[in-house]
This record gives C-alpha cells, structure tokens and sequence, in this order.
C-alpha cells in the first residue's frame, strides 16, 4: 500500500565537502533509525569503509564525522513521494530536495546518484537546475544483492577516490 512519505532528516555536508552523493528516499527502517542507509542489511557503510581504508562508523554521530571527515556530503534526490515500503519502482507524485544551498555552501565537484530510481529522478528533476551530470553507483540496499557481489560494489564504489582523493589526500 502506498503511503506519503516526506524526507526526514538533513542533508550532511560542510564547506569542505566534495562529493554528493543521492539516495532516493530513506527506507522505512531508515527513517526508524532516523539516519542514512540503516537497514542492518545494507552495504553503504561498509562499502564507503572499505573503499577509503577505514573502520566501519558504527553510531550516526561517528557515520555523520566520517563523512564530513572524507569529503562527503550526502542526501536524497526526493523530499517527499508516495511510495510502497522501500520499493523505489513504486514511487508516485515525486517531490524533489532543492540541492541549491549544498552546491552554494560546499566545494561540490562531482555528484553520485545510488541506483536506476535516484539516477533517474535526478535526470530528469534535478540535472536541469544543478547543470551537473551525476555518476551512477548501484545500489547497496539488499534488493540489489542479487544483481552485484559485494567485491563489485566495492569496484564501482573506487570512482569515489578520483573526486576525494586516494587516502583523502588532495588532488592536484
């Protein structure tokens, strides 16, 4: 059964962000936890871990530092939708995120979108106002597991690094 669905949590980003990456719209058991990406059988966390060499944060105040402390800003593509559970192929009378203060306040210098659903949703709402292509990167929800091991996460995720930098060091 589809229900309204309004977005509810910030965007995390600083000045020094360089990355964005976009989700959809939190799942139900992210919008319980009140935070990104935490279904228990998600790999986002520890796919951007391991990408960039570190521990898995572990609370959503050490997973909002990692993130600001590796350049990476993050959110979702939609404010508001009617969606059925976490299923984004059902998402009706889209509603998007203005992404314009993020792009304004943080050294943005490329955006990603997670799965078909967010890339699409951009495209077509988001990519005229930014003016800026995203990079597709699959989906790390479980639903994709089927679809990608969890090595070519990790592969596709490594495009990451050319926008942050090996080790979070400066690229010159």
């Amino acid at each position: 059964m589809e229900k309204l669905i309004t977005h509810s949590f910030e965007p995390i980003y600083n000045k020094n962000s360089r990355i964005l990456i976009l989700g959809t719209m939190p799942s139900p058991k992210s919008r319980e936890n009140g935070f990104y990406y935490s279904h228990p059988q998600n790999k986002f966390w520890k796919v951007i871990a391991d990408v960039l060499g570190k521990h898995i944060a572990e609370t959503i105040e050490d997973r909002r530092d990692f993130l600001l402390e590796n350049k990476i800003a993050l959110w979702d593509v939609l404010q508001s939708c009617n969606i059925n559970g976490a299923d984004d192929q059902s998402i009706k009378n889209p509603i998007v995120n203005d992404l314009s203060d993020i792009l304004l306040e943080a050294n943005i210098q490329a955006i990603f979108t997670t799965g078909t659903k967010a890339t699409s949703l951009y495209k077509r709402y988001c990519l005229p106002e930014t003016k800026i292509s995203s990079i597709y990167l699959p989906s790390t929800s479980p639903a994709n597991c089927r679809h990608y091991s969890y090595e070519d996460l990790v592969r596709e995720y490594e495009v990451v690094l050319e926008w942050i930098g090996k080790n979070n060091k400066e690229i010159i």
